[in-house]
């Protein structure tokens, strides 16, 4: 038989949490104290405090002066040893990679973790001609990597009567 106790008051007796509910809220409390679910949400908490681009890419612009295209990416926290570009017929491709090795210890609790991260984002930008590789400049300052690649202008073909 259930009761239709009101669960607000402790200290009056007639007022307590009935039984069945009072099971749920403890198992609920138990649930999200538990280490497993801790340290699945201690995960997310990580992945969200992360400086690194994440794997949806990083802002890149491209803009075209008539001389040169020059391309932008925003790059916050990346070290310039973790970028790569690569250039393949009309394609840049610019791809940043990180890989660090986590350990944490605890003398009080006896646990030692560790985690190797590998973490990796690349964004590919398509100009309308071929691009010529030992003519391309690149920089990176402050968190923003400038890629230069002038404007190659092809041959001019006359059309015979």
């Amino acid at each position: 038989m259930m009761s239709s106790m009101i669960p607000s008051d402790k200290n009056n007796p007639k007022k307590q949490i009935p039984e069945p509910f009072r099971d749920l809220v403890k198992t609920m409390n138990d649930f999200f104290t538990e280490k497993p679910v801790r340290g699945f949400l201690q995960s997310i908490d990580d992945l969200f405090k992360t400086p690194f681009p994440v794997s949806a890419g990083f802002p890149v612009e491209t803009v075209e002066t008539g001389k040169e295209y020059i391309i932008t990416a925003e790059l916050p926290g990346v070290k310039r040893e973790q970028i790569n570009l690569n250039i393949t017929g009309n394609y840049v491709t610019i791809s940043v990679e990180n890989n660090e090795l986590e350990t944490e210890e605890n003398d009080q609790t006896q646990v030692f973790q560790r985690k190797f991260i590998r973490q990796q984002s690349s964004r590919t930008i398509s100009l309308p001609h071929a691009i010529n590789e030992k003519m391309v400049k690149a920089t990176y300052r402050d968190g923003l990597l400038q890629i230069r690649i002038p404007q190659v202008k092809g041959k001019v073909i006359e059309i015979e009567d």
